[in-house]
């Protein structure tokens, strides 16, 4: 892999942020898009890797993939510019939303575009649920595991935090049990 420049690594997480609208898991399919497909900086399998260690992480989830694969791809100058580049277009947008709105709020035209923007991010969550589920659900204990965590928390309240825990220490003996049974 030819390591990529400061300003490449910027540029497509500016694009990335420029274009994706619904937070960090509206972006999944984007960065991987990007970055996976059309750069070749990470294989899939390791893009999905990081997934699961961003989504673990404290923080949200679109500058933690940015500081991850910007420190991956290019060391810490490469975790600043990413992360700068992701962030950089929700900050000028969110400035001259702030900066404009109070004119706008009510046109009709702003409040039916603002209601088209949200099918299509509910439409890329989705994706990048899916997209998850298929890459990630490949044993039948990680279904009863979804099943688990899914029960505990809706029906018990059990604190995510707690349950990221438990399935990190169940994924862990998941996967000795696989190299185990490989061998």
């Amino acid at each position: 892999m030819n390591k990529p420049k400061l300003i490449s690594i910027f540029s497509t997480f500016f694009k990335v942020g420029l274009f994706t609208f619904g937070g960090g898991y509206a972006m999944i399919p984007i960065i991987q898009k990007e970055l996976v497909k059309g750069k070749g900086w990470v294989s899939e399998e390791h893009f999905y890797d990081i997934l699961g260690v961003t989504q673990s992480a404290p923080g949200a989830m679109s500058v933690n993939i940015a500081v991850l694969l910007g420190y991956q791809i290019l060391g810490f100058k490469g975790a600043l510019v990413a992360t700068l580049g992701a962030v950089l277009p929700s900050f000028l947008i969110i400035l001259g939303i702030a900066v404009f709105f109070v004119n706008f709020s009510e046109n009709p035209l702003v409040e039916k575009i603002f209601n088209g923007i949200r099918p299509a991010v509910v439409a890329l969550v989705a994706y990048a649920g899916i997209r998850l589920w298929q890459r990630t659900l490949t044993r039948k204990a990680s279904y009863f595991l979804v099943a688990l965590v899914v029960i505990l928390n809706l029906f018990l309240g059990i604190s995510p935090v707690l349950l990221i825990l438990i399935s990190a220490t169940a994924g862990f003996f998941l996967y000795k049990q696989k190299r185990r049974e490989a061998k």
